[in-house]
């Protein structure tokens, strides 16, 4: 309930506090952020018409999949395993690239003009829950320390 809380609305300093929190509960709290930062400013870009405003989201979204693909290797060298990586979709062009994460709450997935670092996705595209859903809830069952546990 608080990540969606915190997603929605539009205080800069908010949003700030709120990673700060949840960058002190590991790796696990790190992965949240990024891939909660992802979400905000997509969904953000959506929105905006066309100018800076969108490129400038858009730069923070694919910085965000960098921090993405960055903690889930680490990660991975401590034996913190989730099904994740890249997989072309070719019904997007100039976005053929979608990073796939699958947490414990359900798959969020990002298209990207490029791929970045990390693994191929073997599994399939979820569309239910959408990504937005399953990114709040992942963040929330960390903020509040009922994480299931990470699949090894």
């Amino acid at each position: 309930m608080l990540a969606k809380l915190v997603f929605d609305q539009k205080n800069g300093d908010v949003t700030k506090a709120y990673y700060a929190e949840m960058n002190k509960k590991g790796l696990l709290g790190q992965l949240a952020v990024a891939l909660f930062r992802a979400q905000k400013r997509s969904t953000a870009a959506k929105k905006y018409r066309k100018g800076s405003w969108k490129r400038d989201a858009y730069d923070v979204t694919n910085w965000s999949l960098s921090e993405i693909c960055r903690v889930l290797n680490v990660m991975q060298a401590f034996e913190m395993f989730f099904s994740w990586g890249w997989k072309k979709d070719l019904n997007t062009p100039g976005y053929e690239w979608v990073l796939y994460v699958e947490t414990p709450k359900g798959q969020a997935s990002f298209h990207s003009s490029e791929r970045l670092n990390g693994p191929d996705f073997n599994g399939e595209w979820k569309p239910i829950p959408c990504s937005e859903e399953s990114i709040l809830d992942f963040c929330d069952s960390i903020w509040d320390g009922k994480i299931e546990d990470i699949p090894r």
